[in-house]
């Protein structure tokens, strides 16, 4: 699944899912550009690559911001002579009961979870559509096929990029370009840390495999679904989930 000379942009690089995903780009030998808002987190994720033999750069960046997107892609495009791959990994959580949600509970979520996936991707569709090829992964949710209580918001935007996903690779399989998405489920990270012991032992219950996720294992999906292997493969929802969704 050799990615070298590939041009890979990760967005929310600056830990948890995202962090592995660009590592293991990185190790596959793509050059990976890193966005993220948190600069110093961004870094440490630059280190942690160049240990393990890989590259990234990074790029400060708040993806729900139009023109700070148009302008920084354009740049990295100039910079780089292309883009190959897109990661929209960046997402956040306002959690929230619906009647008790405020607006801005709402629209933060939207903004930076969708509307940061329509900024990236009209930052790079253009380059991909001139060299015809081009592969475009959304990190979604199964929260965005089964739901959640709590997370009207957050289920919303993740299964707003799986309509996202279909419809844009319709739209751009004559270009050889496959536009496919991941949903994890619970996987180890600082979001689900944060959960309570009591809920952590209810969602493992429901796993089939009766156990989280790891980031390497959301990783190892992107990284297949990146490469030329998986050039046949577009419009999909690859569930890496332990089962809970089936």
């Amino acid at each position: 699944m050799s990615l070298t000379d590939k041009i890979a942009i990760v967005t929310g690089a600056s830990r948890g899912i995202g962090r592995a995903i660009a590592i293991r780009l990185s190790k596959e030998g793509a050059l990976v550009c890193g966005l993220a808002r948190n600069e110093e987190a961004l870094a440490e994720t630059a280190r942690l690559a160049s240990e393990a033999g890989g590259e990234i750069q990074t790029y400060p960046c708040d993806i729900s911001d139009t023109d700070s997107v148009a302008g920084l892609f354009k740049n990295i495009i100039k910079e780089h002579s292309g883009a190959h791959i897109l990661v929209n990994n960046a997402g956040i959580t306002r959690d929230n009961l619906l009647m008790r949600m405020k607006a801005d509970e709402w629209d933060t979520v939207l903004q930076t979870n969708l509307k940061g996936a329509f900024n990236t991707t009209q930052g790079v569709m253009r380059q991909m559509v001139k060299q015809k090829y081009g592969r475009i992964i959304n990190i979604t949710s199964v929260v965005g096929i089964i739901g959640q209580p709590g997370q009207s918001n957050y289920a919303a935007s993740k299964a707003g990029l799986i309509g996202f996903t279909k419809s844009l690779a319709k739209e751009l399989a004559s270009r050889n370009i496959t536009v496919n998405a991941v949903a994890p489920g619970f996987i180890t990270t600082d979001m689900t840390e944060e959960l309570s012991e009591e809920l952590k032992n209810d969602a493992t219950g429901a796993i089939p495999l009766g156990r989280f996720g790891q980031p390497e294992e959301i990783a190892d999906a992107v990284a297949f679904l990146a490469s030329d292997n998986a050039g046949y493969i577009t419009g999909h929802v690859l569930q890496v989930d332990g089962g809970i969704a089936m």
